[in-house]
């Protein structure tokens, strides 16, 4: 959580062949703020959305267009960047939440690994 008021939760999502970045967020700064919601894929691709964020305590969520996967989850992260309102040059930088990559799960074929 911001100190200003913005909490939020950025994941990458999979399902069907597609991967796509969803943001969970709650703005509690009594003003509406916009975010960049970003999916970082392999190959330098992105998607970027922008999403506004309505003045008021309810939790609400963005999320990327579906596209097919091109790797594993492990090759995908999502950051998203919230900020208030106004002229961007102006707008103060309130919060970035970023996803985790996807852990790889141990196997006994590599070195150090116990199976």
């Amino acid at each position: 959580m911001a100190p200003e008021g913005v909490e939020a939760q950025t994941c990458v999502m999979t399902g069907g062949g597609e991967t796509w970045a969803r943001a969970y967020y709650r703005n509690t700064s009594g003003a509406e703020l916009r975010s960049v919601l970003t999916l970082m894929g392999p190959g330098g691709r992105t998607v970027e959305l922008h999403c506004a964020l309505p003045a008021h305590d309810e939790p609400g969520s963005c999320e990327t267009p579906r596209s097919p996967s091109a790797g594993g989850p492990d090759a995908y992260a999502a950051v998203a960047e919230y900020a208030g309102a106004g002229p961007v040059e102006e707008a103060p930088l309130l919060l970035r939440a970023g996803s985790d990559r996807a852990p790889v799960p141990e196997t006994s074929d590599r070195p150090g690994a116990s199976g």
